[in-house]
């Protein structure tokens, strides 16, 4: 639960901030809004794709049961 938490809480913070920084940079320069544009929504999918990435890691962490060798080998 601590891993998709806090991944969900940086990749949070991580898109505000490239967020707030498009919008700067757009404000300061806008005739390069369409490539700053692209870039921005490439670099949100990768965040996100990271998040989700590591939400599957950590679910299969939790579902994984070291001791399955074993119960298996069991004499019947």
């Amino acid at each position: 639960g601590l891993i998709i938490g806090l991944g969900a809480f940086g990749a949070c913070v991580g898109i505000g901030i490239m967020g707030s920084k498009y919008l700067e940079s757009a404000a300061r320069q806008p005739e390069l809004m369409g490539e700053l544009q692209t870039k921005m929504f490439l670099l949100v999918g990768l965040i996100d794709a990271s998040f989700i990435i590591g939400t599957g890691v950590a679910l299969w962490f939790a579902t994984a049961n070291p001791f399955l060798a074993q119960i298996a080998n069991l004499p019947k």
